[in-house]
């Protein structure tokens, strides 16, 4: 009887203890189910696998970055394990994910999103819009402007005149695209004399940003500007020099001006460690001259406007 009595025990306490285990996996499961995406959404382990083949990496390669296993990382693209809030962000970090995707990342595993994404107006971003103000004007008196992760304005100094002199208002209505401006047949394409290479080169410069951020607003622009079709090279007056150009070190964008062609080469920055959304999407485009006229050019008219 007491044996009896023993077992009988053992068996509750082991029912009691199972129900234990089984109620302290309900709570650790409970949020990841209320907090897990709609039927409609991708998966985390779908986007990251995305990614992963964007970046052209192995499972084993991005698990030895990341500093986990193969086998690890095959249960999350397949949803059989869900990975950690950390997890997720190390993942993003190795596959230089852009912030905002990243956010998406962690939404679509169940956790808050990361990185915030304020108003270039905000008053948090003061330092930043006097930074670029002062390196609009500081650029005097040669063109620069400021633009989002689509290539759209967001501001610009008053020597971009220069360079949009002629462009019809509708492709400077906002949201005003430099894409649009540079190579539509009525905008700065019209009177750019080297427009073959301009294109070429900015066509692939689109084509790889497109492909590098899965980004569907830069895909539509890419096809929309490949959609205006190759422009053949300008035929260079009778009176001029034929004689082949010593290839430049950069390529050039010449463009007709009431002053004479004008020359000009760009750099691009960027906001360092931005931990904002806006402020990581935005770039700066500087044009400097190419030639001693291009440089008195805008000299002189910025001294005019002045």
């Amino acid at each position: 009887m007491r044996a009896m009595t023993s077992e009988v025990m053992d068996a509750a306490t082991g029912d009691v203890r199972l129900k234990a285990m089984t109620a302290e996996l309900a709570d650790a499961a409970g949020p990841f189910a209320r907090e897990a995406p709609p039927a409609d959404r991708p998966r985390v382990g779908t986007l990251l696998r995305d990614w992963r083949q964007r970046r052209r990496l192995s499972q084993l390669e991005l698990a030895l970055r990341a500093g986990s296993s193969a086998r690890h990382l095959s249960c999350v693209e397949t949803g059989r394990a869900r990975p950690s809030r950390a997890m997720v962000l190390r993942l993003a970090d190795h596959l230089d994910v852009p912030l905002r995707e990243r956010n998406s990342l962690l939404l679509a595993a169940g956790y808050a999103p990361a990185y915030r994404e304020s108003a270039l107006e905000d008053d948090g971003l003061r330092s930043v819009r006097g930074a670029l103000d002062m390196m609009l004007a500081g650029h005097l008196p040669y063109p620069a402007v400021v633009v989002d992760r689509g290539w759209n304005v967001v501001t610009g100094n008053r020597a971009m005149g220069v360079l949009l002199d002629g462009v019809p208002p509708e492709l400077l209505a906002p949201p005003a695209n430099v894409a649009r401006m540079a190579l539509h047949p009525e905008g700065l394409a019209a009177r750019c004399t080297n427009l073959h290479e301009v294109r070429g080169h900015f066509m692939e410069r689109l084509q790889r940003e497109a492909e590098a951020t899965g980004d569907p607003e830069l895909r539509a622009l890419y096809e929309e500007v490949r959609a205006y079709g190759p422009t053949e090279a300008p035929t260079a007056p009778a009176d001029a020099d034929t004689a082949p150009r010593t290839p430049e070190a950069v390529i050039p964008l010449r463009f007709r001006t009431p002053h004479g062609e004008l020359a000009l080469f760009s750099t691009m920055a960027v906001i360092g460690a931005p931990n904002d959304v806006t402020l990581s999407e935005l770039a700066i485009e500087l044009f400097f001259p190419l030639d001693d006229h291009t440089a008195e050019v805008l000299r002189t008219l910025d001294d005019a406007a002045g």
